[in-house]
């Protein structure tokens, strides 16, 4: 999965696959660790995972 979203993101952006892969994983780190130490992480465009017992996604509210 990770795979063909890194070359979907380095087609859009005109960058290697290599380096849209780096970005995916230090963004999907920088995530998890916000939610290990109890902080929410915001996903733009999709919505918001709050820490707890079992993690929750609070949807972004689609106003237009």
């Amino acid at each position: 999965m990770k795979h063909v979203l890194a070359h979907k993101l380095a087609k859009q952006h005109g960058t290697p696959a290599g380096d849209a892969a780096d970005q995916i994983d230090r963004t999907v780190s920088r995530l998890l660790r916000a939610l290990r130490h109890g902080k929410p992480a915001r996903l733009p465009g999709i919505g918001t995972i709050e820490p707890g017992e079992k993690w929750i996604l609070r949807p972004d509210r689609n106003d237009r």
